[in-house]
């Protein structure tokens, strides 16, 4: 596993195939506003790096959104069952701990 593939290797230790994260747009389907969404921000920092992981689920399903300082765009993928959006996020957060990247955030978006 190369140090600049080991930030979001799936629990596998492997590489996610191509197209399983792409590259965010705005055509991306956004929750009505009545429903209930959550969202979860961790901020990571790894040698002089910042990255971050976001999850974002309602009853429609899951995005996981990753800035990684090593890409120059970020990614997104989309689940159409939240918790298996939740269970990758999960998976994520713990293969980028196990590799080094330490948790300075961890909760909802900050606003302001």
């Amino acid at each position: 596993m190369s140090d600049k593939n080991d930030f979001f290797d799936d629990i596998t230790g492997e590489e996610p195939e191509a197209g399983e994260f792409e590259v965010m747009s705005d055509e991306m389907d956004e929750a009505d506003e009545d429903e209930p969404v959550d969202m979860r921000t961790v901020v990571m920092a790894k040698e002089e790096m910042i990255a971050l992981l976001g999850l974002k689920t309602s009853a429609r399903g899951g995005l996981i959104v990753r800035v990684d300082p090593r890409e120059n765009q970020p990614a997104a993928q989309t689940y159409d069952d939240p918790a298996a959006a939740s269970k990758w996020f999960n998976s994520s957060l713990s293969t980028s701990k196990r590799n080094g990247w330490q948790v300075i955030y961890d909760g909802e978006p900050l606003f302001g």
